[in-house]
């Protein structure tokens, strides 16, 4: 909006032709984002606990050690993706072009899975379903979503349907028409992954803002012609814009993390950790660095597989492999504290976010 509103003027005084930097204006959109946050938060905190949204732990009969060990979080407000959804959507309205289809694309997305989040959390809280959405609907939402951006994709005709492989510089995988299923695993991957990482105070929260800023520097050259060819990566005309997006959603997640960290004030829920995983990953898709969402996203892809590997030993085997799944539970079990567990695994996605910048040079 501003963007439009102010960049027009610039004839009239020079000033705002600050606004046609994407570097200016993605600054700009991190900091809003976070003040909104920031600003917002303790009246989205107080409405929530006031309508009686509250977390439920897991009972003492299903895990015993992880309900000694969070059974203090029972009623803290939830739903607080609320907050996080408004302050992306809403700084991204005020500072990018937004008659870029790739922005357009990437808050449709984010509003699309916070409300089928909101639904499951608001059944969850308030209609005593204590699964919320089933698993089919919820995984048929994420699946519609998926196969509508990966339609967008394939018939863009400034979007290839080639995977680029991270470290190779002539290895290029063209999917054809199954980029289109390609698409739809890496939203529900992606989204789902995020999910599953958000059960500890301030962890999905801080993981997310670390893979969006490394999103958000990758964009940047994606959408730049001569750092793109410099470092030979796919250019994508218009997806410098997604840098605009990237640190609104980095500045979200700063001023969520406020009120997250421990002792949390209050939590996301699927509202907010559907919405993050899934924005990530479209812009993954639109950027040309799916394959690289893998390491950067690392703690994620790692907080999923113990997950599944927990699931698939249990039904094959009898036996668990880790004391409880999701793996930040089981450290937890194994004596961390829940600070240690939050924090190192903060070290391990700023690492994973280093590396993956590396790749970019490293072809």
């Amino acid at each position: 909006m501003l963007y439009h509103l102010l960049y027009s003027l610039r004839d009239v005084f020079f000033g705002f032709n600050v606004f046609r930097y994407i570097t200016f204006r993605a600054g700009m959109s991190g900091v809003t984002a976070f003040l909104i946050s920031f600003c917002i938060g303790p009246l989205v905190i107080r409405k929530l606990a006031q309508y009686g949204i509250g977390q439920s732990v897991r009972s003492d009969e299903e895990c015993p050690g992880l309900y000694t060990l969070h059974k203090d979080k029972a009623g803290t407000p939830t739903m607080g993706g609320i907050l996080i959804i408004m302050s992306i959507i809403m700084s991204t309205l005020l500072w990018a072009d937004l008659t870029n289809m790739f922005v357009q694309a990437v808050v449709f997305t984010t509003a699309w899975l916070g409300i089928l989040g909101f639904i499951d959390d608001y059944l969850k809280v308030k209609k005593n379903k204590s699964k919320g959405l089933t698993a089919r609907i919820k995984l048929t939402g994420q699946i519609v979503l998926g196969l509508m951006i990966g339609l967008f994709v394939y018939y863009n005709p400034g979007l290839s349907r080639h995977l680029d492989l991270p470290f190779f510089k002539n290895i290029i995988i063209n999917l054809g028409v199954w980029y289109i299923l390609f698409s739809v695993l890496v939203v529900v991957g992606s989204s789902n992954a995020v999910n599953l990482t958000d059960g500890l105070d301030g962890l999905a929260a801080g993981c997310v803002t670390l893979v969006a800023l490394t999103y958000g520097v990758m964009s940047y050259i994606t959408g730049h012609i001569n750092f793109s060819n410099y470092l030979n990566v796919p250019y994508v005309a218009g997806s410098g814009e997604l840098v605009i997006v990237c640190t609104a959603i980095a500045g979200a997640g700063l001023g969520f993390l406020w009120f997250n960290c421990y002792p949390a004030r209050v939590f996301m829920g699927d509202t907010g950790a559907l919405a993050l995983g899934g924005a990530i990953g479209v812009i993954s898709l639109f950027i040309k660095k799916e394959i690289l969402l893998v390491l950067v996203g690392g703690i994620f892809v790692v907080e999923t597989m113990s997950v599944i590997l927990q699931v698939t030993s249990y039904r094959l085997r009898k036996k668990r492999i880790f004391k409880v799944a999701p793996i930040h539970h089981h450290y937890q079990l194994k004596g961390w504290t829940e600070t240690q567990v939050t924090v190192r695994f903060w070290i391990i996605a700023a690492i994973l976010a280093l590396l993956g910048l590396c790749t970019l040079k490293l072809r």
